[in-house]
């Protein structure tokens, strides 16, 4: 897996890969405004993780996420770190965890 140094060079290099969807984090599930899809864990896979950490603000966290939908739609979603994980159902959080 590729390491990226900003979030802007991770969306540029995956966008390049063929992940060109932008997914969304809605509570318990995910979402592709353009494709008119909401999905649950067991629709998506997730190919790649990222963080980065602010140098200048420990608190200012993000994740991309490189998905890829079961009907093999490939995207990504940025969260930032921790923002929905207390309304996140266990399944959802065990999909987006580290492994």
């Amino acid at each position: 897996m590729q390491s990226y140094d900003s979030l802007i060079e991770a969306l540029d290099g995956l966008k390049k890969k063929g992940y060109t969807y932008d997914f969304n984090l809605k509570e318990n599930s995910i979402v592709c405004d353009e494709l008119k899809q909401v999905l649950t864990p067991k629709e998506l896979i997730i190919h790649e993780i990222h963080r980065f950490e602010s140098m200048s603000d420990v608190d200012d966290e993000s994740i991309i996420y490189a998905l890829e939908t079961i009907d093999g739609k490939k995207g990504t979603m940025i969260d930032a770190y921790g923002a929905y994980a207390g309304s996140l159902s266990s399944e959802m959080i065990d999909k987006l965890r580290f492994k």
